[in-house]
């Protein structure tokens, strides 16, 4: 890696907590300020809420790139990086010119959805507190899932203010290389890339491990998911998902994909773009890297993890029922569940998909088997947080509004308490069985952003 690399990623703080979206605007103005010569902040669109979306500019290199953070609002690791790399750009003269592009940079896309998320970015930094403090919307309402697209029978133009800012963005500037600052929950380090670039694989791989952070070597994040190597993929547009489900029996995936696809797609179609994504997990155990055998085949563990998701979905459906009638229509965590528990037809299409597939009758490695049976386990725990605060949410609004509803208050309270009971259950036994790790901020900035440096590097040499 090249001197003025090594240093700028050598010099990164030691972060403690994530910013709010409050905090990172000031932050980018102040930088603005600071630095007239080499720095442009413009307002790039508004949010559904009307909070403005800020977009820096710096630099005057031969390509422009586009780095946008927080685009699923639970995945404020972009963001504290490009808070770290937008100072650097903006003071290292030498970096900017090492690296030659114009640079812009949105910290928070999704603002409304990462404000949601507040009460965790500061700690503790737990498997309870990050799902009971957790918010992520419905894919309708995604800002990297509302590009347009009409694909075979899917025909998807519902598109939201953040994405269609993206968009006008994206159709302006053409950037040659689109990061897309996404990252995971619990796990190990992945990459998704818009095509091979097999010279660098093991240098984004040495990246992560020079963290002591491990790869991902588990089941991909969907079944569709194309690896070009280990823990590197093709990345992924709606149009494999819509494949897979009509390969696997569904049919008319059009009808039930709610969803666009995303900005590597649209940045591909408008300018050959070159989409980056680096996906890091807060938490992780050293068992998702380890490919020795288990002792249960790969079938028999995707099949433990559906039985569960399905019977962890009904649960939060009939819990969701009991309350829906009380609920606003847009209340983000009820819509984010109706979204997330719709998932019958997937799961056919999965189990059909493993009984076809020869390498599923196969041992599942220990990475595989903790991936199905404890990791997946993780992840409907932040289903579990959002049906906790939907009915909070309104419980909240009650108590604002001094409204004197008692059947409402019971049911509320009913809901709210059960559902936070399991989420404490559930917990418990992760907190028992997982022996986890939390990734220190510094060093998932770290991974994040050599990957970054060495693709934008590659791609001007190639």
């Amino acid at each position: 890696m090249k001197k003025v690399f090594e240093e700028v990623i050598k010099n990164i703080p030691d972060y403690k907590e994530f910013l709010t979206v409050e905090e990172m605007d000031a932050s980018s103005k102040k930088l603005a300020e600071e630095f007239p010569d080499s720095v442009e902040l413009f307002e790039m669109g508004r949010t559904r809420d009307n909070h403005p979306l800020y977009c820096l500019k710096i630099g005057n290199g031969s390509n422009n790139a586009l780095m946008c953070g927080c685009p699923h609002p639970n995945e404020p690791i972009g963001a504290m990086m490009l808070e770290y790399f937008s100072r650097e750009l903006a003071e290292n003269e030498e970096l900017r010119k090492e690296l030659d592009y114009t640079w812009y940079i949105i910290k928070a896309w999704d603002a409304d959805g990462t404000r949601l998320n507040e009460n965790w970015f500061k700690g503790p930094f737990t498997l309870y507190n990050y799902a009971r403090n957790f918010f992520r919307p419905a894919g309708h309402q995604q800002v990297d899932w509302t590009f347009p697209i009409d694909y075979k029978k899917l025909h998807f133009h519902d598109t939201i203010p953040e994405t269609k800012a993206m968009m006008d963005l994206i159709d302006e500037i053409k950037p040659k290389f689109i990061y897309s600052l996404h990252n995971a929950g619990f796990g190990g380090v992945y990459w998704y890339i818009s095509r091979e670039t097999k010279e660098i694989y093991e240098d984004l791989r040495n990246a992560a491990r020079k963290q002591g952070i491990p790869l991902n070597l588990g089941e991909p994040e969907a079944p569709y998911c194309v690896a070009y190597d280990d823990a590197i993929y093709q990345d992924v547009g709606i149009q494999q998902n819509y494949d897979y489900l009509e390969k696997y029996g569904v049919e008319d995936p059009g009808k039930v994909i709610k969803v666009g696809t995303c900005s590597a797609d649209y940045g591909r179609e408008v300018c050959d773009a070159f989409t980056l994504v680096t996906e890091l997990p807060y938490f992780y155990d050293k068992r998702i890297a380890d490919l020795s055998p288990s002792d249960i085949t790969r079938k028999d563990a995707v099949l433990k993890s559906l039985e569960f998701s399905e019977e962890a979905d009904a649960f939060i459906r009939s819990t969701l029922n009991e309350t829906k009638q009380y609920m606003a229509e847009k209340n983000p965590f009820r819509l984010a569940l109706e979204a997330f528990t719709d998932l019958d037809d997937s799961n056919e299409a999965t189990k059909k998909m493993i009984e076809e597939n020869p390498d599923f009758a196969k041992k599942a490695t220990v990475a595989e088997k903790f991936d199905n049976l404890l990791v997946s386990k993780f992840y409907k725990m932040l289903s579990l947080g959002l049906l906790v605060r939907a009915n909070e949410m309104e419980l909240e609004k009650m108590e604002a509004n001094k409204e004197n509803n008692l059947e409402k208050r019971e049911a509320l309270e009913k809901a709210y308490n059960v559902s936070l009971e399991r989420l404490k259950g559930l917990s418990e036994v992760l907190e028992e069985k997982i022996d986890y790790e939390v990734v220190p901020i510094k060093k998932l900035i770290s991974i994040q952003l050599e990957c970054g440096l060495i693709m934008a590097d590659y791609l001007n040499r190639n």
